[in-house]
């Protein structure tokens, strides 16, 4: 695993509580002044993305000898979340990007970007909404990609990637238009890293979206993009994102945990003034307690074992992620009926849950994804 490896040995010498009690910290004394910048799009939370690596957020799960464990991880992702939906999502970004440098058998890259990614030094993301909808059947690869000496020749265009900059790098895959596979008859298909440095690819803002306008979040142009061997993380990719794949949709758990917290907290704080009416609502805090829990209980089962090849496991996997996503919007969703007309003020937060809630909703794999997924398995 090169230097990656290694760095987690350093991460290792703190218990995982302290990682996520130090995120915490952070979240609250930093991040929470940003947030509503973050949230209307003026701002992009570069520096403190930077002292949550520094903290060991993004290391903590970085397979050492073997093994793999996204429990911290994902605490930590649920710390931010409960301050910030959209820094959770970058969180998830940058986790998954180092993910997924840490499953490269490239040893060269690992080399190269392992200690960079896992502490924050280098901000990306990942780039794999489109593929992951392609792996699944419901959309084609939008990239392609010629073999050349010394790497590959990459064209096409992605509509959406997060957490990037200038300086960012961040994972995606292209279908080989020289290689027709073998037997399945199906192309072949290359995982990368993308240099948002190189002329050749160009960031170009999005509209502006319900929420999440300040986590970085450009369509990506590649017109005949030079990628070196260097920057390959699989070739082939199927295999890799069969071993990745539960890694990446289990971190995700921790933006919705984090957004259930929060809205767990809202209802709490309108309880004195409000709490007379608010008894009459079908749910109340306490149901929220317990999902939470259950949610969270199973997450951590789950995520001790990210390699688990078995397919009972990869259904307990996609299930989670389903239950997860439906029960941030609806703990969104009673936050704003406990709060009443005071969660309809643009200031107040409990909007900015509900929004940030149908993104951990829609997100790759988004709800409809996740049925479709536990319908074919």
């Amino acid at each position: 695993m090169g230097s990656l490896a290694l760095s987690r040995a350093e991460v290792l010498d703190q218990p995982a509580p302290s990682i996520a009690g130090e995120v915490a910290r952070i979240a609250r004394e930093q991040l929470a002044p940003l947030a509503a910048g973050i949230d209307a799009g003026t701002v992009y939370p570069a520096e403190v993305l930077r002292e949550f690596g520094v903290a060991g957020a993004w290391g903590s799960h970085v397979p050492h000898e073997g093994p793999a464990d996204l429990r911290c991880a994902i605490q930590a992702m649920a710390a931010i979340g409960e301050v910030c939906g959209a820094t959770a999502f970058m969180a998830w970004c940058q986790t998954t990007l180092v993910w997924y440098a840490a499953n490269s058998t490239n040893l060269k890259l690992a080399k190269r970007f392992g200690d960079a990614f896992s502490t924050g030094r280098v901000l990306g993301g990942t780039g794999l909404s489109n593929p992951m909808k392609s792996f699944f059947g419901i959309e084609k690869l939008k990239l392609k990609g010629k073999k050349v000496d010394g790497g590959y020749i990459v064209r096409g265009a992605l509509p959406w990637v997060s957490n990037l900059g200038p300086d960012h790098y961040f994972g995606t895959i292209f279908e080989r238009e020289d290689d027709q596979g073998i037997a399945s008859g199906e192309p072949g298909t290359v995982m990368f890293l993308a240099d948002c440095s190189d002329p050749a690819i160009t960031l170009t803002p999005c509209k502006p979206f319900l929420a999440m306008d300040g986590t970085g979040t450009y369509g990506v142009q590649f017109r005949d993009v030079f990628v070196p061997d260097e920057l390959i993380l699989a070739d082939p990719a199927g295999p890799f994102v069969k071993k990745i794949r539960a890694g990446f949709i289990l971190l995700q758990a921790g933006m919705a945990l984090g957004v259930i917290r929060d809205c767990i907290n809202i209802m709490d704080e309108v309880d004195n003034p409000l709490g007379h009416i608010n008894r009459y609502l079908p749910q109340q805090p306490v149901h929220f307690r317990d999902l939470a829990a259950e949610l969270e209980a199973e997450t951590m089962a789950l995520a001790r074992d990210p390699y688990n090849e078995e397919e009972t496991y990869w259904r307990k996997v996609i299930a989670l992620r389903l239950r997860a996503g439906e029960a941030s919007v609806a703990a969104a969703h009673a936050a704003m009926l406990h709060c009443g007309a005071r969660g309809y003020l643009k200031s107040h937060r409990a909007q900015r849950r509900l929004r940030e809630a149908y993104f951990v909703a829609i997100v790759t794999p988004a709800t409809k994804q996740l049925r479709k997924m536990l319908a074919d398995s």
